[in-house]
């Protein structure tokens, strides 16, 4: 494929747009929403754990969407039941029927990440799907539009109330009727034989034998502990501190993101994939260590920095993680690979930090009850403090432990040069 049609490329970068877009409207300030709900600690971390259980299930839908059903008509499908889901979600008043809803919902959307990229590499250049992709982190930023017209025009708050999922209905029922207009994307694997294990990456697990892979694969999972205080929890103590318009303050991160992924591949080259990643858990001990600091000297510019530098976490240690996955992988298995470090990231990874981090949230409460009202107050300077000593911990584990054993030219399992420490990647 040497190139594509302009109305192509439009249908398939409205569809990245407003497939994040749906997502992060109310995905951002779910956090502060449970908060004013009263729901607190593993009713929290369970209900927020709803993407990973959703992630953990996903490539099984995606399997067997792959073998039956065109790619855009199953995205159509799960993006109709999303609207359902979502509106019924904003409605739940307990939280046992709210995480219900959201885990059947994140069910359906879950799949969608695999499903818009698959459209989209089977319409498009390889060459030009990072230009399609951008469009997605486009539509998270632009998902903080809702809460700043709603203050402008109704002066009303709507971060942290049920609002954003009613925002998140409406846009899914837009992108759904937008998916009806992508080009046909028919099923690529029909006829095959469906297997479970293939779908959830197992084969890759040979992967594993190897003490650097297998070194790779644990630290990634970690790395979701301090990763997901913010991911998860982050718009709670935005929430807590007064900022009125939490998703789109957050936001300011995805939109440096945009910008910060082009320097991912110039660092792969100049540094190697190891030290690409290093960069990008440098950035997450720096993102905590500002939040502590903010905290301690009371300097609300830090919390700012901390935001910002979410596009070097993301873009260089989970990019450069999916290089280094590429690059040790075995050809026949590569596809495997990358669901599996999908599943540990943010499966695995994200339901061990979500109940964590809930935990630590929990531990450092104080609940005082004043006359018919009930204050909490969180002591986040301690909270941080940990997260910064957990980031810190990695960081250096990550360092000594994992050595760069790829190169851009040497294949999969080549060994890297020792020279200065680096291998180009």
């Amino acid at each position: 494929m040497n190139g594509m049609p302009t109305s192509v490329r439009i249908r398939l970068s409205i569809m990245m747009f407003m497939q994040y877009l749906m997502f992060a409207v109310f995905w951002v300030p779910l956090a502060a929403y449970l908060g004013n709900m009263g729901v607190t600690g593993m009713y929290k971390a369970t209900i927020i754990s709803s993407m990973a259980l959703g992630c953990l299930v996903s490539p099984i839908i995606c399997m067997i969407a792959d073998r039956h059903f065109a790619s855009q008509r199953v995205l159509t499908v799960l993006n109709f039941a999303c609207v359902v889901l979502f509106f019924l979600a904003a409605k739940q008043s307990s939280p046992a029927g709210l995480f219900v809803v959201l885990l059947l919902a994140m069910f359906c959307y879950m799949p969608t990440w695999s499903l818009t990229s698959a459209i989209a590499m089977s319409n498009c250049p390889s060459e030009k799907f990072p230009q399609i992709r951008v469009f997605g982190s486009i539509g998270w930023v632009a998902s903080g539009v809702f809460g700043l017209v709603a203050l402008k025009v109704w002066d009303t708050k709507i971060d942290g109330t049920a609002v954003p999922l009613l925002c998140g209905a409406a846009t899914a029922l837009a992108t759904a009727i937008l998916n009806l207009t992508l080009p046909n994307t028919p099923p690529p694997a029909k006829g095959k034989e469906a297997s479970i294990i293939d779908a959830l990456g197992l084969r890759a697990m040979t992967l594993m034998k190897d003490f650097n892979f297998a070194t790779f694969i644990v630290l990634s999972m970690l790395v979701m502990i301090p990763f997901t205080m913010y991911f998860s929890y982050g718009s709670q103590f935005f929430d807590d501190q007064g900022f009125t318009l939490v998703t789109a303050t957050m936001n300011w991160g995805q939109f440096v993101e945009m910008f910060l992924m082009l320097l991912v591949p110039i660092a792969i080259v100049r540094v190697g994939v190891k030290w690409t990643m290093v960069i990008g858990l440098a950035a997450l001990l720096v993102r905590y260590l500002a939040f502590w600091g903010g905290g301690l000297y009371g300097q609300t510019a830090l919390y700012f920095v901390a935001i910002l530098v979410h596009g070097i976490i993301f873009g260089f240690f989970f990019v450069g993680g999916q290089v280094y996955v590429d690059k040790k992988a075995p050809p026949e298995i590569r596809a495997q690979a990358q669901g599996l470090i999908f599943l540990i990231c943010f499966g695995i990874g994200m339901l061990l930090g979500n109940f964590f981090n809930a935990k630590l949230i929990d531990i450092y409460t104080t609940i005082e009850v004043v006359g018919d009202v009930t204050q909490k107050t969180f002591n986040w300077n301690t909270i941080w403090m940990i997260t910064t000593i957990i980031s810190a911990v990695l960081l250096a584990a990550f360092c000594v432990l994992l050595r760069d054993d790829v190169r851009e030219t040497g294949g999969a399992h080549a060994p890297s040069s020792d020279e200065g420490g680096k291998a180009e990647a």
